[in-house]
């Protein structure tokens, strides 16, 4: 039958005492390691304590001027710059559909009424949803006045993860660019701009628009292949039956 060793009683050989003399102090020992560490420890706090402090109260005056900024200074600004571009997106919408849109879209960019325009806007609300709004806003206003330079320079700076708006501003510069006969600036926008998103509205757009500038550069291959990219995926879209068009002039020059 299977016995074990009792331990915890005196030590009856010298292998046993001297085993026991072994533990207690390895056991001294990690107890006496242990101290020195945490003696060195509240040493250096005790040293430092006016470093760490100063480093707690700099972090929570950091944080708490962060929420601070958040809700007093930057909520608000927010709201401003908002109702301040109703009215200048008012004039923009207005510029669609009206007979004198030059006069309208100028309203939406230098302001009226009272109102801030979108270049107002952009330059009293910098950092804010609205200027950024003010930044997609701007350059097609100056798109369709023919101020192709300028909308450029603002649709650049704009910037958004939606699924319409991102493709369209990509696709916007190159709009202007191909006005200003840079069609090979205009191929790379309408390229990325179709790459962009994957929809039913703005990729087959773009892909036509691609494939008829890489015609004017004589790249009928690659215009080719967009035209067959509309083909393939997007057949029921409006520009299927345009790119159906360009593909037998793209053939016919290869």
């Amino acid at each position: 039958m299977a016995t074990y060793k009792k331990r915890g009683g005196k030590p009856r050989t010298k292998v046993e005492k001297e085993e026991q003399l072994e533990d207690g102090s390895t056991t001294a020992e990690v107890f006496n390691t242990l101290d020195e560490g945490a003696s060195k420890t509240e040493a250096w706090i005790e040293k430092n304590q006016k470093g760490i402090l100063g480093f707690i109260i700099v972090v929570a005056v950091c944080v708490l001027g962060y929420f601070a900024y958040d809700q007093y200074v930057k909520a608000p600004k927010e709201a401003e710059a908002m109702n301040e571009l109703f009215q200048a997106q008012n004039y923009w919408e207005q510029a669609l559909t009206a007979p004198a849109k030059d006069s309208l879209y100028n309203l939406s960019l230098q302001g009226g009424e009272g109102k801030y325009g979108f270049i107002d806007i952009i330059e009293n609300y910098s950092g804010t949803k609205a200027a950024n709004l003010a930044h997609y806003y701007a350059g097609m206003a100056y798109l369709n006045t023919n101020k192709y330079q300028e909308a450029i320079a603002q649709l650049d700076k704009f910037s958004s993860k939606d699924d319409v708006l991102a493709p369209l501003a990509k696709g916007a510069i190159g709009d202007a660019f191909a006005q200003l006969n840079q069609n090979e600036d205009a191929l790379k926008y309408y390229e990325e701009a179709a790459k962009m998103r994957s929809n039913e509205f703005t990729t087959p757009r773009f892909l036509l628009k691609a494939g008829i500038v890489a015609i004017a550069l004589n790249q009928n291959d690659k215009a080719l292949k967009h035209f067959k990219q509309i083909a393939d995926e997007y057949p029921n879209s409006t520009e299927a039956a345009k790119a159906e068009i360009y593909t037998g002039r793209a053939e016919a020059m290869k």
